[in-house]
């Protein structure tokens, strides 16, 4: 259980985050997260019972924007679907770049995780149909999978500038999709 936010418990978590993308979930300790948190174990102990619980409580902000983004994305269907699916997912990604790049180096212990935030059963699937356009042809699927994983791995790349790499996901899962990127 994880108390209340405080100063310290910003701190933490963002040490924890900092950590975990900088060594992974594996490779840094609770003694880590507070010295780099500038506090003890002791103190860290108070805010969160085990590392388990700084890692859901990182998830948890993600989850529900995706959860967010799929009641959003709900009811489109067509190029409205796959437009806003492609540029919505973008500035999910480009928001929780580290997250993203915790998620895709430790997805094991991510999807172990009881968030206590919306389990987003099928949302994957509901993601790459709203890609497809809401075409369940073969090539539209491939091609929504192959935009949307390119998204995902791309957004986890945390050397390529968040400034210019919004615009370049967007305009290049559309084109993967075949549908041109919407004009200014």
């Amino acid at each position: 259980m994880t108390r209340p936010s405080s100063g310290l418990h910003d701190r933490i978590l963002a040490s924890a985050l900092h950590l975990f993308v900088e060594r992974g979930y594996r490779g840094t300790s609770l003694q880590d997260i507070a010295t780099d948190a500038g506090c003890s174990k002791a103190s860290l102990l108070y805010h969160f019972s085990n590392k388990e619980a700084i890692l859901t409580e990182l998830m948890v902000p993600v989850m529900r924007d995706a959860e967010d983004l799929d009641a959003r994305l709900d009811g489109l269907d067509g190029a409205a679907a796959a437009e806003a699916a492609v540029t919505e997912f973008a500035a999910l990604a480009i928001r929780y770049r580290r997250e993203v790049k915790l998620l895709f180096d430790n997805l094991a212990e991510a999807t172990m995780l009881d968030t206590g935030a919306p389990k987003l059963e099928g949302f994957g699937e509901r993601l790459v149909n709203a890609f497809a356009g809401g075409s369940f042809a073969f090539e539209d699927q491939v091609a929504a999978r192959m935009a949307l994983g390119g998204m995902f791995l791309t957004a986890a790349d945390l050397s390529l500038d968040d400034a210019a790499l919004r615009d370049a996901l967007v305009a290049t899962a559309l084109r993967t999709l075949g549908r041109a990127p919407a004009g200014p």
